[in-house]
């Protein structure tokens, strides 16, 4: 055991206790809803209701937020999805929510409301350029175990291809704030080369602000391929994505499951995860990257999978334990191919994520390749 800068980091995988709370059956809220209905909680809101599932964002988390990683205004939505009654928030009037664009927000009545979708909702390039959806802390969307859950790619020509530089376009700018997405499913969906269980991000820029992740899924192998809660490619001038007060399965029984990234996947982004809960999320896949002869690839990231060259992963206020890989970090596999990539952890907590393969010497439930070793402030990691 060593201390370096108020920071602990210990090779012992210390069992961790109870994260959250207590109660907890499905991930969402109400019944299944798997014909694209809209099924009404019974336990209040969503976000503080263990009953309903483990809040958003890490309680011990008080990092300090940027202005441009805060919420968005929603005060006067362009578009609004329900038109009061729980009824009227069905599958069809998300996909034609999402579609129109601009400010989204739901008006489903008063009561928590699960929505099951019947297809990938589906955001228009040139419907914004800011596109937000709002879920008020009261909308869960599922995939019913069936589809991804929403989906962006300035590269799509189907979405309409608005710059002839779609892989790096200023635009859409998609926050995903206040939202329950659960039960999301891209397996054999090879978009850009797959995952992203719940949400494909491929351009623009694209930010997540208090909301949750439960039991969504992606190929169960595969070498690169990952993010069974979300997998983003391509961002504009290589800016961050933001993930500010999210959870990522929370607690058993709610945990995000891939090949590889069970909460986070990218290639060649940058992420700055702040406030926010892994714990419980698992990197399934087996032979790693690339794929060693006679298996399939992948199984490493339990929590976050990040490749490529030159990005940054920073967490600040983030909290990581339980979170499990068959290969590579338990909690993090960060590889940065030329080395000049870099890992930052502040404030933050990580133990009990074990590797079942390999993970770097004195960075328990990481496995890193960077520019010099993590970049590691007032954290704990066992």
């Amino acid at each position: 055991m060593r201390r370096t800068n108020l920071v602990l980091i210990t090779s012992a995988l210390l069992a961790a206790g109870p994260l959250l709370g207590c109660g907890g059956g499905s991930g969402g809220n109400g019944g299944d809803g798997g014909d694209g209905t809209t099924t009404t909680g019974h336990g209040g809101d969503p976000n503080t209701n263990p009953d309903d599932g483990p809040p958003a964002g890490n309680p011990d988390g008080n990092s300090a937020v940027p202005a441009e990683a805060q919420a968005e205004d929603t005060s006067n939505p362009t578009t609004v999805i329900g038109d009061g009654t729980p009824e009227s928030c069905t599958s069809e009037a998300v996909v034609a929510g999402v579609a129109k664009g601009g400010v989204i927000t739901f008006a489903c009545g008063p009561d928590p409301v699960k929505i099951t979708l019947k297809e990938t909702a589906k955001i228009v390039n040139d419907t914004g350029p800011k596109i937000v959806i709002d879920g008020g802390g009261k909308v869960t969307l599922s995939g019913g175990g069936a589809t991804r859950i929403l989906y962006q790619d300035t590269c799509d020509q189907a979405q309409h291809w608005t710059t002839d530089h779609c892989q790096n376009q200023d635009h859409p700018e998609l926050t995903v704030q206040n939202l329950t997405l659960v039960d999301g499913d891209s397996t054999g969906q090879l978009e850009e080369g797959g995952g992203g269980g719940a949400i494909l991000v491929r351009g623009g820029r694209f930010k997540i602000v208090n909301s949750r992740f439960f039991n969504n899924v992606c190929d169960p192998t595969g070498p690169d391929l990952g993010g069974a809660a979300v997998r983003v490619l391509s961002q504009y001038q290589d800016l961050p994505v933001y993930v500010v007060n999210s959870t990522f399965g929370g607690k058993a029984g709610y945990g995000n499951t891939c090949s590889n990234g069970g909460g986070l996947s990218s290639i060649g982004v940058s992420y700055t995860v702040i406030n926010s809960l892994f714990s419980h999320n698992e990197a399934i896949g087996n032979g790693a990257n690339p794929a060693k002869d006679g298996t399939p690839g992948g199984g490493s990231g339990g929590a976050i999978y990040n490749d490529g060259n030159t990005f940054t992963l920073t967490l600040r206020g983030v909290k990581m334990t339980d979170n499990t890989a068959n290969e590579g970090g338990g909690a993090i596999f960060f590889v940065s191919n030329d080395g000049t990539g870099s890992l930052i952890i502040e404030d933050s907590f990580l133990s009990h994520n074990p590797s079942a393969g390999f993970e770097t010497q004195g960075y328990p439930g990481i496995f890193v390749i960077a520019k010099g070793d993590p970049q590691v402030t007032s954290s704990t990691i066992e």
